[in-house]
């Protein structure tokens, strides 16, 4: 399958390929990304919609198993923040950081660092 015909089937929602797509990418492994990149993008996705920390938990921790670092997903919640805006990128940042093991709240606290 050509890229093309994949975006004009999922353009008119064909029932197959959006099952292959849910399914671990089915039988599109040629138009898949590398695996650190595709979690990342799955930790991005979750800012605009205001995803629990049980989501992030799930996603964080399959982007760290391939391979991220903390570094990797501040670059990934940076890249998106001109899409989401800085409230959204506000309320991620805590829960992408707990999810990979790093408290902030807790490091504030402790330091008594005060912010605007």
């Amino acid at each position: 399958m050509t890229a093309e015909e994949a975006f004009r089937r999922l353009a008119i929602g064909d029932p197959a390929l959006l099952a292959a797509i849910t399914e671990s990418g089915g039988g599109l492994g040629r138009f898949r990304l590398p695996e650190q990149t595709e979690a990342l993008i799955r930790v991005a996705a979750l800012v605009p919609i205001e995803a629990p920390q049980s989501s992030y938990q799930t996603a964080v921790g399959a982007a760290m198993r391939a391979g991220a670092t903390l570094d990797d997903l501040l670059a990934a919640l940076i890249a998106v923040a001109t899409s989401v805006g800085s409230p959204r990128v506000v309320a991620a940042a805590p829960r992408i950081a707990l999810a990979a093991g790093y408290d902030t709240e807790a490091e504030l606290e402790s330091s008594g660092a005060e912010f605007p």
